[in-house]
């Protein structure tokens, strides 16, 4: 019976070890397929992304293949694009989370929530049965403050205020 030298062992053994670590860590958090936003390469996008959280709640920040887009959780709770369609004039709800206008589509079961106001628009999808919308909101709102506002919402009580036309 030939025993191999305990370094060669040693080496061959750290050689499988670190290759069985790498597979096992890309199988458990691959890259998020997310296509990019029409205007994704807009540089008003690139100081939001920058400013992401590495987490929203317990979901943690994975990589994306695509431009300014992000992903949280494993499997995915949130994703976020920039450069989105600019919202016009609209009455679905919109609210304001620590100064951040968002405009909120409730689907079933993933909501849409796009910022208002913002140019570029950053586009948020997620599930509410996964992940508070509260939490989504309140995490992402001093990275979606790196784009200049330029409008905000108004809501049935503005449109009251308003001096009328004689």
């Amino acid at each position: 019976m030939i025993v191999p030298p305990p370094l060669a062992f040693a080496r061959v053994s750290g050689a499988a070890a670190a290759l069985a670590a790498a597979l096992s860590l890309a199988a458990c958090s691959p890259e998020v397929d997310v296509t990019a936003a029409g205007d994704a390469a807009n540089p008003a996008c690139a100081p939001m992304m920058v400013a992401l959280p590495d987490a929203i709640g317990d979901a943690a920040l994975r990589k994306t293949n695509s431009q300014a887009t992000a992903a949280w959780g494993d499997p995915s709770q949130v994703i976020l694009r920039c450069g989105v369609n600019v919202p016009g004039p609209t009455t679905d709800r919109c609210v304001s989370v620590n100064g951040i206008d968002w405009v909120i589509k409730e689907g079933d079961p993933v909501w849409t929530l796009t910022t208002f106001g913002r140019e570029p628009a950053t586009e948020i999808l997620m599930d509410p049965e996964k992940i508070s919308s509260a939490t989504v909101l309140a995490d992402l709102s001093a990275s979606a403050g790196k784009i200049p506002a330029s409008r905000n919402c108004v809501g049935q009580e503005d449109l009251q205020n308003l001096p009328s036309s004689q």
